[in-house]
Parts: C-alpha cells; structure tokens; sequence
C-alpha cells in the first residue's frame, strides 16, 4: 500500500520540526544578547567643608602657581617662617618633624613673612639659599606674605584667622590642619617642633579617616594667646 500525499506530508513536517525550534531559539538568542557592563564611576573625592584652607591657592618660593587642594586628605603644620629671628633655630626641628611624618601624609607649609622686627628682608632667592644652606630644608616654602589683619593680608592666614579665631603675634607660630583643611590647634611660637603635646595631636589627626575629616565637627572656642614679646635677632 502506497503512503497517502497527506501522510508523507506529515512525515516531512515532523522532520523538519527540531530544525525549526533551533533556529526560533537561536534567533531570540540573539535579540536577548545581555549588554556589556557598564564601567562603574570613580569615587569622588570627599567634599571639602566651605571655610576649608584646602579651596585657596598659593605661589610656591620659586613663583609656582601652588593649589591647596593638592593637600586635601593630609594633615599639615602651617607655620610663619623667618630668616633673622630668636626662633629661627626652629627650622632645624621643623624639617625633622616633617622627615619623621612625611611617609605617614604630613607636610610642613613654610610661608616667610617680614611682619614681626623685619626679620626676613631678604627677596625668595635669599630665603631659598639661607633654608638650604643653613637648615637643609625640603618641606615646601611659598612666597613672603603678610599674616598681620588688615588691608594686604594674605588669604591664607585670612582664613586660618576666621577659623581659630587667632593670628601670629610673633614668628613661628603654627597651625595644626586637618585632612579636611579645618585648623585643628594653633600653637604659639614658643612651641617647639619637639613638643610631645603637639606630635601627639599630629598622630591622632593622621589617625582620622578621610570620611570622619569632613563631618562637620563642633567648633570650639578659641584660647585666647598671650603676646610674646619681641625676640632679639638670632646670631
């Protein structure tokens, strides 16, 4: 008996079905190809509080456009340096402070200034070669400025004067700054580079996370300073 046309059809269709089904699954494979990732952002750095010292800018000693943002996430000592003073002597412990914490995220921030006896008339050609010769200074130096208040004040110590509520009275006085670039202690000159009190507050702002840095912190009521009375040209 020979296979009916309607048999050998369905003989045909049921051949061709898996071939079929492959090629509708392919096909909707290839429209539900998954899309490649997408790389994810880069971490913002965190943002900086508004009075921050870190927004400003400086030249550096050899007239180098300088931005202090460049500091954000270190802890720095902002310190009114001069050439002819009784604490001049200062820079040799300020340089091995910076040595003993640098690896750690610790500057020294050397800004000359010839606001207390004119003790730093020299151009920064002068300032540059004294530091070097005398002390081996390598922590940064900037330009000469005037910390004093007033019309011509730099607005660096502007700043750090809105912030602690204090100004140098003498040369080398010190302003200890956070990761954030918020004024943490200001110091007075007689506080030496050695001092316990204040390499202690040095370790317990490097301890500080980058995230804690920029909570808003409390601010405190600052002390007021006793003046210091004018120093005698060091030798």
């Amino acid at each position: 008996m020979k296979p009916t046309f309607k048999t050998l059809l369905l003989v045909t269709a049921l051949m061709l079905l898996p071939a079929a089904v492959m090629l509708a699954q392919s096909a909707k494979g290839d429209k539900e190809t998954p899309k490649a990732e997408e790389a994810k952002p880069t971490p913002k750095a965190a943002e900086l509080p508004e009075d921050s010292l870190y927004k400003l800018s400086a030249r550096t000693l050899d007239g180098k456009d300088a931005d202090l943002k460049d500091y954000q996430g270190k802890v720095v000592l902002v310190v009114n340096v001069a050439s002819k003073c009784g604490y001049t002597p200062q820079y040799k412990g300020l340089e091995k402070l910076y040595q003993d914490y640098k690896d750690k995220g610790f500057f020294v921030l050397g800004f000359p200034s010839n606001d207390f006896g004119r003790q730093e008339p020299g151009s920064s050609e002068d300032i540059q070669k004294f530091c070097k010769d005398n002390y081996s200074v390598t922590f940064p130096l900037f330009e000469k400025l005037q910390t004093k208040d007033g019309e011509g004040q730099s607005p660096i110590y502007a700043n750090l004067q809105k912030q602690s509520g204090s100004l140098p009275s003498w040369n080398f006085c010190k302003y200890l700054v956070g990761k954030d670039g918020k004024v943490i202690k200001f110091y007075a000159s007689k506080t030496t580079p050695e001092d316990e009190s204040m390499r202690k507050a040095i370790d317990d702002a490097l301890a500080v996370t980058d995230k804690e840095a920029t909570k808003e912190q409390p601010k405190e009521t600052p002390k007021e300073e006793p003046k210091e009375e004018p120093k005698k040209e060091g030798k």
